[in-house]
């Protein structure tokens, strides 16, 4: 056999062997975040899940120890609890506000007339635009103040919690004699009208801003007048204020 038809075997990589470990290092690393994101979403006792967290850190330390990339530290998990632990507790913090937002909605002045949402741990307080403005207007309405005065109690004794105020219309322009270039200006003038008003109410300046997002977000879509209606609204988004805001 001559020397171009046999060639002896080259020796294998050493490295090649474990090329699976950079793998298993980061389905490792994702199934521990999905790990703490599962308890971020669920009840679970404190105590129970510390000593279930730790088994698992230490027997994924040392496979993960070999690989320099892909690898989350001790460190970096607790971060991970922690920021899990805080989002539980303003979620079921601000689960306690909605359920007084509920009560909030009998009573007398705002009863059926003030909707409320609780999604991911933020309130949405939404009011008619027609009922705090009349058509075209950026003037608060009797009606419109009326409902401000008894919203302004809630949000005293709620000093927790920042006020996002939020305006929209409808898709219809405004008309050729209006004194408004469009829908984004009636929008956000009706907005800081509100926040305004809340001001004279007493209310922390810390604790509001104002937007206009004119027709963007519909409820409904803007087919019928009745549509058109509901998308034409003032929304107050809740969100619990953290140490240090």
């Amino acid at each position: 056999m001559s020397e171009e038809e046999y060639r002896a075997p080259e020796p294998e990589d050493e490295e090649t062997g474990n090329e699976w470990m950079t793998t298993f290092a980061d389905l490792s690393m994702l199934l521990l975040v999905f790990f703490v994101l599962l308890y971020s979403m669920s009840t679970l006792d404190t105590e129970k899940f510390s000593e279930t967290f730790s088994s698992v850190t230490q027997a994924l330390q040392g496979k993960m120890q070999k690989v320099s990339t892909s690898r989350i530290t001790r460190e970096e998990a607790g971060v991970l609890i922690d920021q899990a632990m805080m989002r539980r507790q303003i979620i079921e913090s601000q689960r306690k506000v909605f359920a007084e937002v509920k009560t909030l909605q009998t009573k007398k002045g705002v009863e059926g007339l003030v909707s409320a949402n609780f999604e991911d741990g933020i309130i949405t307080i939404r009011v008619p635009g027609d009922v705090m403005f009349g058509s075209g207007q950026i003037n608060l309405s009797p009606k419109g103040v009326q409902v401000l005065l008894t919203l302004k109690n809630f949000f005293i004794q709620h000093k927790d919690q920042n006020i996002k105020i939020t305006g929209y219309t409808d898709n219809v322009r405004p008309s050729s004699n209006s004194r408004f270039k469009d829908n984004w200006e009636i929008s956000a003038l009706r907005a800081v009208t509100v926040l305004r008003e809340l001001l004279k109410m007493n209310i922390e300046p810390t604790r509001l801003t104002a937007t206009g997002l004119a027709y963007l977000n519909p409820l409904y879509p803007n087919t019928t007048d009745e549509y058109r209606a509901k998308n034409r609204r003032v929304e107050f988004v809740l969100e619990k204020r953290v140490m240090g805001d």
